[in-house]
């Protein structure tokens, strides 16, 4: 009926879920007085930063090049180039989280590169995104019968369903910066951080007449 007593309500729903992927950068760099030099030595450890990757599959799930910088270095004074500095940065998804941190210490071994991460996260299709979104409307039946028993009455309709949004958290970040040590590389234990995943929605029921007084 048009004329129907309506509640509305808002159902929520909250998670923590086992993050999937985790992603670091890798950021080769060079730097020398000679432009030839630093172009060369950035080609060498990128390269050596790619062989060390290709040996980790299936581990890595994909690779990412991202920007490449070259560009001289002057004196505050002048024009005058007194060396030239490059880097190349490449960001790493892994599945695989058992060997995340060796892999992480075996890329920082090497010579002028920097490791970055990992920044944890879930894949778009996570079951665990369409279990909130259920469990938000079930909340918000749930507090619909609740007042409507407060006031004598029942749900008996559904009016109205808004999806106000399904969030997770942004992706939680552990950073860290190696530096080349030419000893073995120890080991390194990381520990996943759960990641929340929430939804919401607002519903509009009808309810009988209640029984006030």
């Amino acid at each position: 009926m048009a004329d129907a007593p309506v509640v509305a309500v808002r159902g929520e729903a909250y998670r923590e879920v086992a993050p999937e992927l985790a992603r670091f950068t890798v950021t080769a760099v060079a730097r020398d007085r000679d432009r030839e030099t630093t172009l060369t030595r950035l080609a060498e450890r990128a390269a050596a930063v790619r062989a060390l990757l290709d040996a980790a599959e299936p581990a890595v799930d994909r690779r990412e090049t991202g920007q490449v910088n070259v560009w001289p270095v002057t004196k505050r004074a002048g024009d005058r180039v007194v060396a030239w500095q490059g880097s190349v940065g490449t960001t790493v998804t892994v599945t695989d989280f058992t060997s995340l941190g060796e892999l992480m210490l075996r890329l920082a071994d090497q010579e002028q590169v920097e490791v970055a991460g990992p920044v944890w996260s879930l894949r778009p299709d996570n079951p665990a995104y369409r279990e909130a979104r259920q469990a938000a409307i079930t909340d918000a039946l749930a507090r619909a019968r609740e007042y409507a028993e407060a006031l004598g009455a029942r749900v008996t309709a559904l009016r109205e369903l808004a999806d106000t949004g399904l969030t997770a958290a942004p992706p939680m970040l552990a950073k860290a910066a190696y530096a080349r040590s030419g000893e073995s590389a120890p080991e390194l234990e990381l520990d996943p951080v759960p990641q929340p995943v929430q939804a919401a929605v607002e519903a509009r029921f009808t309810i009988s007449e209640p029984v006030l007084g």
